[in-house]
């Protein structure tokens, strides 16, 4: 297929992403600093402003007195604009976060959900209850809700098929029956993407995205996932599957993994894998036998701190560390990055103890010189990262729907 060649139009959409992209780092700023800030004209910034102004979606916040020239007026997003609502479906809960339109938290609701038996129906009633009670909590109408990004597991590209990921289960082949009665149900407009696109996004708004122009971001909880952006655009693969290096092969004929094969980085560095490297080192230590995963992690978390730190638990963390590093070496020698952030529930608990173990390891098993440059560190951005990015994707749905985005946006449901 021949490359699609970007129109003038497209252009002005990625004009104005780099102008918004730059608001949201500076909070405030002013025209020539924006200008500075994304190489673009003045004159083109201008542009790009009086199209955002007339929209509502920027606002003029204050005017600056300097000592000399003119006094400056300062640009911000327009907060009052409306409310974003970000919702991450996980394997242990389902999150709603409501953004509003500067993407800056406002409340959150949380869901709990049963690990062992989730299907499609229950998928559906628990988003609608957690949208429900974040829409609660943050006193927000319906009518105020620009959009809502819901983030599922899986290819959402093949409706009503077995994903390869978890063919067992229910949640990872919504159909668009299921979409349509979320729809019905929130009466809201839906955009729909993966958790690994969620947090690419997230680290190409708000974290080491704005930075570098290559990262890999690292999902660790029940799944294992990289979001990649390489050279500022995030990669998204023929079908949108592009990520799913959980299911990449870590040791051949290895520990069975939930979608079938064996041996996958998933089945040694995800939640339950933990749990099979400590009943390893220790097969009758009491935390082999935990029967829920976040209750496990948390337990994990507790025993490296004083006054232990108990020596299968510390042992465990090591193993996974190689585990770990070794699988993002791959990483690195096929993506070469210049950074590697970690996020998910997992991260939040045992990052301070995983990652400097983790960052040794990958240098020592890249090739040549590939990780010597390379940092290693938890994600800097705030909260939810898969329910901020879901949010930002729904953001860049609303623009298009205005008009004001052409490129870079999923296709809505």
């Amino acid at each position: 297929m021949a490359p699609t060649r970007r129109t003038s139009r497209d252009i002005r959409s990625e004009s104005r992403l780099d102008v918004l992209h730059a608001l949201l780092t500076a909070g405030e700023t002013t025209r020539n600093e924006l200008a500075r800030t994304t190489g673009l004209s003045t004159a083109t910034v201008a542009t790009v402003v009086s199209d955002l102004l007339s929209r509502g979606i920027v606002t003029e916040a204050r005017v600056a007195s300097g000592r000399v020239g003119r006094p400056t007026t300062l640009l911000r997003l327009n907060q009052d604009r409306g409310r974003i609502v970000g919702v991450d479906v996980a394997e242990t809960y389902i999150r709603a976060v409501v953004f509003d339109a500067a993407l800056d938290e406002v409340a959150a609701a949380e869901v709990p959900a049963d690990e062992r038996h989730v299907g499609t129906e229950e998928v559906v009633d628990g988003v609608a209850r957690a949208v429900d009670a974040a829409l609660a909590r943050a006193g927000t109408h319906r009518h105020d809700v620009l959009g809502v990004g819901v983030s599922l597991p899986g290819s959402m590209q093949r409706w009503g098929a077995n994903s390869p990921v978890m063919p067992n289960a229910a949640r990872h082949h919504v159909d668009r029956h299921h979409v349509d009665r979320l729809r019905e149900r929130l009466d809201l407009p839906i955009v729909i993407d993966n958790p690994l696109k969620a947090i690419a996004t997230a680290e190409l708004w708000f974290g080491q995205g704005r930075r570098h122009a290559s990262t890999i971001t690292v999902n660790l909880g029940t799944g294992v996932g990289a979001g990649i952006i390489l050279n500022g655009a995030i990669l998204r693969g023929a079908t949108n599957f592009a990520g799913e290096w959980g299911h990449s092969l870590l040791a051949l004929d290895g520990r069975a993994c939930r979608c079938g094969r064996r041996g996958c980085v998933e089945a040694y560095v995800g939640a339950s894998g933990l749990q099979r490297t400590l009943a390893a080192v220790d097969p009758a230590h009491p935390l082999a036998s935990v029967p829920l995963q976040r209750d496990f992690i948390g337990a994990l978390a507790a025993a490296l701190e004083p006054p232990g730190p108990d020596p299968a638990v510390t042992e465990t963390i090591q193993r996974t560390a190689r585990y770990l590093g070794a699988a993002l070496a791959d990483l690195v020698a096929i993506v070469n990055p210049e950074t590697i952030t970690l996020t998910g529930w997992t991260v939040w608990a045992l990052g301070d103890h995983l990652v400097p173990a983790v960052r040794r390891s990958v240098v020592e098993e890249a090739p040549g010189d590939s990780a010597a440059d390379l940092e290693v560190e938890v994600s800097t951005v705030r909260g939810n990262s898969v329910a901020t990015g879901i949010a930002t994707i729904a953001l860049e749905r609303f623009l298009s729907d205005v008009g004001l985005v052409t490129t870079r946006v999923p296709t809505a449901l």
